[in-house]
């Protein structure tokens, strides 16, 4: 069907090569990159995946890729290849990397916490360090 009055007007069929997309989609190209290597809108790509044909290329193409990704991935791992085999551990295995944020006191034994001293019964001595410590902890005023 034409789209104006005049004969020949109207958008012209754009003629999609089905292995083209099939092939993109092995490499998981995005409907955006699919569309800008054929040369057509991406609203093009996504009305013609109502079609079936064209949606069963993309799953296949889709597929295909995934397969070869995996036998590269599982190669690697054959070979030693220390992140693939850690990466397929964690996702296969169920393996994980445990990080422990606990404190403990001495000897491994809970934190004490216990009231704070009372400030009058600190010897002269003991206030003499307290307040070195606290004038080290405070920036230098700006004046």
């Amino acid at each position: 069907m034409s789209g104006g009055k005049r004969n020949g007007s109207g958008r012209k069929k754009v003629n999609i090569n089905i292995d083209d997309v099939e092939r993109l989609a092995a490499l998981q190209c995005t409907d955006v990159e699919i569309a800008s290597f054929l040369g057509v809108s991406t609203r093009t790509i996504e009305r013609r995946k109502s079609q079936p044909a064209f949606a069963e290329a993309i799953e296949r193409g889709k597929g295909r890729g995934r397969v070869s990704l995996r036998r590269t991935l599982w190669a690697l791992a054959a070979k030693g290849n220390p992140a693939a085999n850690i990466f397929l551990a964690k996702n296969l295995l169920g393996y994980k990397d445990y990080f422990s944020n606990e404190h403990s006191g001495p000897d491994g034994g809970p934190i004490v916490i216990g009231p704070a001293p009372e400030l009058g019964e600190l010897t002269d001595e003991e206030l003499k360090q307290l307040s070195i410590l606290v004038s080290k902890t405070q920036r230098p005023r700006k004046g």
